[in-house]
């Protein structure tokens, strides 16, 4: 395989490493084979070779504090939980410089904020996607970031989101008791256990493997279904361990992809009898994944104190429920 190619898909997931970042680090000659440098990304590789990546060390962002109005849960002195909006990339990166939370952080906080002037993401400890909205907790001193990040690294902190999703999961479902790693607990609750690893060739998707990756459980329950038969379900799911994509990739894998999603959603056809025309229109013209982090739990890193917040659906994920109700 091209060496290019290759790399893309061995390199650990930590390291972010896209195709395009590869060739260019291998034309600066930071790639080699047992000492030997080579600049050609088209060069063969063989398995069984350890090849060696030297990352240079990332520059400094020039991360500038911007006024960007933040619905603000709750803040004191040592960390603050947002409301994220739909549309808000969390941290700066090459292709979303500004806008971020992290410069409207910046703004916010003035230099309180945790880990100005080191870390790439100041005080952040989590992240949501950027068409996904809902609250994250940020540290402002170094104390708070280093216990917030203790508790996401245990898997302790209660993250629960809404989701509006295709089809209704039920356990009576035969298909799902014959799907790997999917099953159900009392009270109906889907419980899908399947490990995820980068996709094989698209290296910004995450997939269900059967082998490796890394083990992830998300648990979901049915708040209401819409449709007859049911074609639409808001649920509550909650993660047991936070990977990329995580609650995205598992409710595809299941069969009931998230409505509007635009990497695992696939294309959906309605049947005219199961809702309303309105509804079926308000379903097929919804343009982001329809995901909200509506509650957050943790530990005060300072106080031992067990703190625990929610946010309202957004406006367009509540439009649309108001829509598939009526």
């Amino acid at each position: 395989m091209r060496l290019d190619k290759a790399l893309a898909l061995d390199a650990p997931v930590e390291a972010s490493l896209s195709r395009s970042r590869l060739v260019r680090l291998i034309a600066e000659g930071s790639v080699s084979l047992e000492g030997a440098v080579v600049t050609d990304a088209k060069t063969k590789a063989r398995a069984g070779q350890i090849w060696e990546i030297a990352i240079p060390e990332a520059a400094d962002l020039e991360t500038r504090p911007e006024a960007i109005p933040l619905d603000v849960v709750y803040e004191d002195e040592t960390l603050i939980v947002v409301n994220k909006p739909v549309g808000m990339v969390v941290h700066p990166a090459p292709g979303s410089p500004s806008g971020t939370l992290v410069n409207a952080l910046l703004h916010h906080c003035a230099d309180s904020l945790s880990g100005i002037g080191g870390a790439k993401r100041p005080g952040i400890v989590h992240r949501i996607d950027k068409d996904t909205s809902g609250l994250l907790v940020v540290a402002k001193t170094d104390e708070a970031h280093h216990g917030l990040a203790r508790q996401f690294e245990k898997h302790t902190v209660e993250r629960h989101y809404h989701a509006l999703c295709y089809g209704a999961p039920d356990a009576a479902d035969p298909r799902l008791g014959g799907l790997p790693g999917v099953g159900f607990e009392p009270g109906n609750i889907l419980r899908i256990t399947a490990n995820l690893a980068r996709h094989k060739t698209d290296r910004q998707r995450q997939a269900v493997v059967r082998h490796g990756g890394r083990h992830a459980v998300t648990r979901a329950r049915r708040l209401k279904t819409f449709g007859v038969p049911p074609t639409v379900s808001l649920l509550e799911c909650w993660l047991e361990t936070g990977r990329t994509h995580q609650i995205r990739v598992h409710l595809a894998y299941a069969g009931h992809a998230l409505l509007g999603d635009p990497v695992y959603g696939g294309k959906r056809k309605l049947a005219k009898s199961s809702l309303s025309d309105t509804a079926r229109d308000a379903v097929l013209g919804f343009r982001r994944q329809a995901l909200h982090a509506a509650s957050l739990g943790f530990i005060h890193p300072a106080t031992g104190e067990m703190l625990r917040f929610s946010a309202p659906l957004p406006r367009d994920m509540a439009e649309l429920v108001a829509v598939l109700e009526s």
